[in-house]
Parts: C-alpha cells; structure tokens; sequence
C-alpha cells in the first residue's frame, strides 16, 4: 500500500497518482478517469472529481467537495468541505469555497488578480456573465 501526506492536515494516508495528470488522490477520494488532477494538485478526504473536470497548480479539493462537469481548480485554489463547482464554473488564485457554497455555471471565482495574497488580503471576486463583481462581507 502507497501512503502519502496531502497536506490536509491527516499525515500520510492511502493514496495513488492519477493516471491523467499524476497528482495525488486519497484512496478514500474519487476522481473519474476522465478528470486531470495536475502533478501538483491534491484531492483528499471523501471528495469527487468527476467529468472532465480539472484540478491544477497547488489546488486542493477535500472533505466530501465536489467538482464536475467542466469546472476549474486551479492556482493555489481550495475547496472543501461539502462545496461544490460545477458546470464551466473556475475558482483560481487564492479563492477558498468551503460549507456548503456552490459555485457553478459560467461564474468565475477568484482572489484579486494581480495582488500579493496573504493574510491582509481580503479582496475576493467574482464573475458571472461578463460582469465583475467584489464580494463585500456586512456584519
């Protein structure tokens, strides 16, 4: 049995390389043959990749998240938890979906482009049918 520590905070576990991309997928995890999962990307805990959905860069897709049809996830994306990202949907940059949001058809969700992400930066967008919108927390 291979073993392989996914950064999502569980240590080495059950894992294999995904036959289309070659990044790692927990055994608990399931990723359609179909679906690329990019050399650096993670896919862990109980989360579905399926269609010819595509997990990129530094993403990581955990908990029971899903992400199918022809969505995105790339850059240093995250999602997790019960999300999910469907249809033509891309979440990049920094951009975190997690509970139970979902993002899906053409929208795209992203941190802010061109900016030095950390910890002060809370600039999150988010496109849908060609316009450009800032997400703004009210309290």
């Amino acid at each position: 049995m291979t073993t392989f520590n996914l950064e999502d905070g569980n240590g080495p576990v059950p894992a294999h390389q995904h036959s289309n991309g070659g990044g790692w997928v927990a055994d608990t995890a399931t990723v359609a043959d179909t679906a690329f999962i990019g050399p650096d990307a993670r896919v862990s805990g109980n989360a579905r990749v399926t269609g010819n959905a595509r997990v990129t860069g530094y993403a990581r897709v955990s908990g029971n998240a899903w992400v199918t049809g022809y969505a995105r996830v790339s850059d240093d994306a995250k999602v997790s938890d019960d999300a999910k990202v469907s249809d033509d949907a891309w979440v990049y940059g920094n951009a975190r979906v997690t509970g139970n949001a979902v993002v899906t058809g053409n929208a795209k969700f992203y941190d802010n482009p061109g900016a030095e992400a950390d910890d002060t930066s809370e600039d999150i967008f988010i496109e849908m049918n060609g316009k450009r919108y800032k997400l703004v927390e009210i309290a």
